[in-house]
C-alpha cells in the first residue's frame, strides 16, 4: 500500500473509532497541511483498501441505530494487524526520509560548485521560513490529548530539524566554496 492517504487515514482509526464523514473532517483538520484530498471519495476508497487489507474493520453501532437516521453509518476500528502494520509503516518512512538525503547531497554534489552553492542558499531561505513558522509551543497553556500533543511534538521536531539543517548548510557553504576557489577545481 503506497498512498500516505491510506496510511493517514488508518492512523485516524487507530486513534479513533469513526465513521466515513468525520475521518474526512478529521483528516482535514489534521493532516490539511501536509495531505490533500482530491475528494471526499478518496477517504471512501481507502477505507475499502483498508477494510480489504485486514487493516480495519467495521463495527456495529452501538445501538444498532443512529437517532433520525434510516441507515446507521458504518463505523471502523483498527485491527491488531493494521495497527502493526501502521508501526512498520512509520519506521520505514524514516528510513525513506534518510533515503532522500542521501540522494539530495549525491546530486548536489554533482554540480558545479558555484551552481550548488545556488541550491545551498535557495534551500537556506527555505530553511529560515519553515523555521520562521515552528515557533515554540507552550505547553502550559495547551490541552493534554492526541492533538495537542502531537502539535507540540511537530512544533519541535521543526525546529530542531531546521537547526540541524541550518548547521549543515553552513557546512556545505564552507566545503563548496573551499572547493570553488581551489585552482584546479574544475566544478
Amino acid at each position: 500500500m503506497r498512498s500516505p492517504v491510506s496510511w493517514a487515514l488508518l492512523g485516524l482509526v487507530i486513534h479513533r473509532p469513526s465513521y466515513g464523514y468525520e475521518l474526512v473532517q478529521r483528516f482535514e483538520r489534521i493532516h490539511g497541511d501536509s495531505l490533500e484530498l482530491s475528494s471526499m471519495s478518496q477517504i471512501y476508497t481507502a477505507l475499502d483498501t483498508l477494510e480489504h487489507r485486514g487493516l480495519i474493520e467495521e463495527i456495529a453501532a452501538e445501538n444498532g441505530e443512529v437517532a433520525g437516521v434510516r441507515q446507521p453509518k458504518p463505523h471502523y476500528r483498527a485491527t491488531a494487524q493494521g495497527v502493526s502494520e501502521h508501526r512498520q509503516w512509520l519506521v520505514g518512512q524514516l528510513a525513506e526520509e534518510r533515503r532522500r538525503s542521501r540522494l539530495f547531497v549525491r546530486q548536489l554534489a554533482m554540480l558545479a560548485a558555484p551552481d550548488a552553492l545556488a541550491v545551498i542558499e535557495q534551500l537556506e531561505r527555505s530553511c529560515l521560513r519553515e523555521a520562521a513558522t515552528a515557533g515554540p509551543v507552550d505547553g502550559a497553556n495547551m490541552p493534554v490529548d492526541g492533538h495537542a500533543t502531537a502539535e507540540r511534538l511537530l512544533s519541535e521536531e521543526q525546529r530542531l530539524a531546521a537547526d540541524a539543517k541550518l548547521s549543515w548548510i553552513l557546512y556545505a557553504r564552507r566545503q563548496l566554496t573551499a572547493l570553488a576557489t581551489r585552482p584546479s577545481a574544475r566544478r
